[in-house]
């Protein structure tokens, strides 16, 4: 179990760099910007809870949602707050979202990227859906079973990913109707196995790495395994996202 004050202190040391590194994430943003925009009637979205917003990836594409009167940011870390214009209609809600009291009467619930670091993704969901007016959104982005597969394998570090399946069967024992779901692999590629964890850390997502600590032995060795995922033809060394976004509506 990944500790909370862990994410955020990785998190929160990744901000910076986040934005130029991010760009699996900043694909998988737009792609959910897309589909509520597709999927969601926009005039409906008033009142919006966003869990997660980090530096504002999704956000920014949120905000330009005509009808938006109340945002409700949440984020593990107060810094954040550094990445938004002052802004009359945002409400800030820091802290753990599975701690924190939601706010009510939601027309909507977003999320990109931050979900698969819920301990108890069931709870949250319930509450969410009692969050929700009758007819409100839950949009979200997160990520599957074969999300970073290549560092899993080499250093059995990661997390324990639901598929796309069981996060949809899960929606709807708990009140949702899924409208659309799909998943995708994301590949990037890097010159060096060295650059790969570089990738990592100044996207925050080594925090999954808890307790672990690189040697120059395990360095080294983990370069030398990470030949398997070597591109035959462009040489370079793959790393893989695998992403899944759901749009689903309150009953």
């Amino acid at each position: 179990m990944i500790e909370t004050a862990q994410i955020a202190k990785r998190f929160a040391q990744a901000q910076q760099s986040y934005t130029q590194q991010a760009t699996a994430q900043l694909q998988v943003a737009q792609q959910l910007n897309q589909l509520i925009h597709s999927h969601v009637p926009m005039q409906k979205l008033q009142n919006v809870l966003e869990i997660g917003c980090g530096s504002g990836m999704f956000t920014q594409q949120m905000l330009q949602y005509s009808e938006l009167k109340h945002v409700y940011l949440n984020d593990l870390y107060p810094e954040v707050k550094q990445h938004f214009a002052q802004d009359s209609c945002l409400k800030w809600c820091i802290g753990d979202i599975e701690k924190l009291e939601l706010p009510q009467a939601l027309d909507g619930v977003f999320s990109c990227s931050a979900l698969q670091w819920i301990k108890d993704i069931e709870h949250l969901i319930q509450r969410i859906h009692t969050a929700l007016n009758s007819g409100g959104y839950f949009c979200f982005a997160s990520y599957a079973e074969q999300n970073l597969k290549e560092i899993k394998t080499l250093t059995g570090q990661g997390l324990q990913y639901l598929n796309c399946n069981q996060v949809v069967q899960l929606l709807e024992r708990v009140g949702f109707d899924v409208i659309h779901s799909e998943y995708q692999g994301i590949e990037l590629y890097f010159d060096h196995p060295y650059a790969v964890l570089k990738h990592i850390k100044a996207t925050g997502v080594h925090a999954t790495a808890q307790g672990f600590r690189w040697t120059k032995t395990s360095l080294n060795q983990f370069c030398q395994d990470y030949q398997k995922f070597r591109h035959q033809e462009s040489g370079q060394y793959v790393l893989t996202y695998h992403p899944i976004w759901i749009i689903a509506r309150k009953k």
